[in-house]
């Protein structure tokens, strides 16, 4: 029974989530990175490739996540808001987010018709998370390097944007860490409660 306990603690534990997210989405794009390299797609290919998987897997976890927590809390009867208001929200961002994984993937092996898809998938992503209150701001900067990344001409402009996007990546996790070591509820740890 502890063991179950805590399982559900750590599914609950909104702390978890990005941190976990972020650790699998730097190993997925290291596996897809080095296999296009090996494949010799070419590397502008394989750099947007790397940051819309980077973006979707780390939100589709996140996401994910959410939902399972949705779930077992109104499982429990612990379930404070409308169900219906959260599982919009998990699948409105966990549907696109995911769906960015599979459409960024495509993007290596063919330059045509998929190049929309992810440029739209990030878009909406960032627009969801901005409307969604200035806490997830952060979360939606990522969706703008995205993009800008796609129409960029120069070497030296893709190569700013990818390490500004990594840079501030770093500074999520960061602050993912400090927020995983406090052992606060969000609300606590923003100043938002009472």
């Amino acid at each position: 029974m502890n063991m179950t306990a805590g399982i559900i603690g750590l599914v609950l534990d909104e702390a978890n989530w990005m941190p976990f997210a972020m650790v699998v989405s730097v190993i997925a794009v290291a596996v897809i990175v080095r296999r296009c390299r090996r494949q010799g797609v070419p590397q502008r290919a394989s750099t947007q490739c790397g940051l819309d998987l980077f973006y979707g897997s780390m939100l589709g976890i996140m996401a994910s996540g959410h939902l399972l927590a949705v779930t077992v809390k109104g499982v429990q009867g612990l379930l404070e808001g409308s169900p219906w208001f959260l599982y919009s929200f998990g699948l409105a961002l966990a549907l696109p987010a995911w769906w960015l994984v599979v459409a960024g993937g495509r993007l290596r092996s063919t330059q045509g018709p998929t190049r929309r898809t992810p440029l739209a998938l990030n878009a909406w992503l960032g627009m969801m998370l901005m409307a969604l209150g200035l806490q997830n701001w952060p979360l939606a900067v990522p969706s703008v390097f995205n993009i800008a990344y796609r129409f960029h001409v120069r070497p030296a402009t893709g190569l700013a944007l990818v390490t500004v996007a990594s840079v501030g990546y770093l500074v999520l996790f960061g602050g993912a860490l400090v927020f995983l070591a406090s052992g606060q509820t969000f609300e606590q740890f923003q100043g938002m409660t009472n």
